[in-house]
């Protein structure tokens, strides 16, 4: 059996996590990331394939592979990174390892990816869920609700917000739920489902679910900063933060983003599947989450070009 996987992204958030973990275990990993990242602590243990998605140079990556794990992703379109350029790319990678006969795909989705959803992102994912069944390849989605962890950029940039700010909006009534999950979690639960067989769909939801007020009166806390809420209407919010994002040269929230969160989109219908508690976590790392802002166009865009 191959002893070697591709993780896409594997400098990036969670493909880092998985990577790491696969390393760890003596697996060997190349990657398919358009992350130049030569001061990585992964970076001389990984072979960093070319960034492209011809069928040729896939064919090439996937020689020899047993998993690959699909990461690769972006939270909004920018310039030439568009959501049906994406899918095509999660198509042409799900085509290539079922084309390469690679054992096991695993994909990273979100949970309440539809069709039908109201907003294009989570669209886009069942579009791209989708293109995963159909390529023949044996399969399993991973769904999460919302991650957080080290070096994230949601959370580390609310507990910014509230570290600087003397109140902190919140859109609508900030009752609706927020389900967190560890990002940590999510990478054991992608490593576990790839050792199984048959086709596979699993929201990964940490235990807790808290109502979005409570959500940041938590990180308040846990930060030093806890802060009044001032609930807005969801329009006053996103110009708000587009205000905050102008001299940070950043998109800090979209209008989507605001819109799946109101929705109690960011929750799983089939509860908790990863173990690691938000409040657990946040009495280790409250200290040192939000001193430094983390930019999405920086990370994401402006350094790399394209989707993760």
């Amino acid at each position: 059996m191959p002893t070697t996987d591709l993780v896409t992204g594997a400098f990036g958030f969670t493909g880092s996590r998985i990577a790491e973990r696969l390393l760890s275990a003596g697996r060997s990993v190349r990657t398919l990331s358009r992350r130049k990242s030569p001061g990585h602590p992964l970076a001389a243990r990984i072979e960093q394939l070319p960034y492209e998605f011809s069928a040729p140079a896939l064919a090439t990556g996937l020689r020899d592979v047993d998993t690959l794990y699909v990461t690769y992703w972006m939270r909004f379109p920018r310039g030439g990174a568009t959501w049906p350029a994406t899918i095509a790319n999660v198509a042409a990678l799900a085509q290539a390892a079922a084309a390469a006969g690679v054992r096991r795909l695993v994909y990273i989705s979100v949970a309440n990816a539809a069709p039908d959803a109201s907003t294009a992102y989570f669209r886009a994912k069942a579009s791209a869920e989708a293109a995963v069944r159909e390529a023949g390849v044996s399969y399993a989605v991973v769904r999460p609700t919302l991650l957080y962890g080290e070096a994230d950029i949601l959370i580390n940039n609310m507990a910014w917000t509230l570290r600087r700010l003397p109140m902190f909006g919140v859109p609508g009534n900030g009752q609706y739920g927020v389900n967190p999950v560890y990002v940590g979690d999510v990478a054991d639960l992608c490593i576990e489902l790839a050792a199984t067989d048959g086709q596979t769909v699993v929201d990964a939801a940490g235990p807790d679910t808290f109502a979005f007020d409570d959500l940041v009166r938590l990180v308040g806390r846990a930060t030093g900063h806890p802060r009044r809420l001032m609930h807005l209407s969801p329009l006053l919010v996103l110009a708000t933060t587009s205000l905050i994002g102008l001299p940070l040269r950043d998109v800090v929230l979209t209008r989507d983003e605001i819109r799946e969160l109101m929705e109690g989109q960011l929750t799983s219908k089939a509860g908790a599947t990863c173990p690691t508690q938000f409040s657990g976590w946040l009495a280790t790392h409250g200290a040192e989450i939000g001193r430094q802002y983390a930019s999405e166009l920086q990370r994401n865009f402006r350094s790399v070009g394209a989707a993760r």
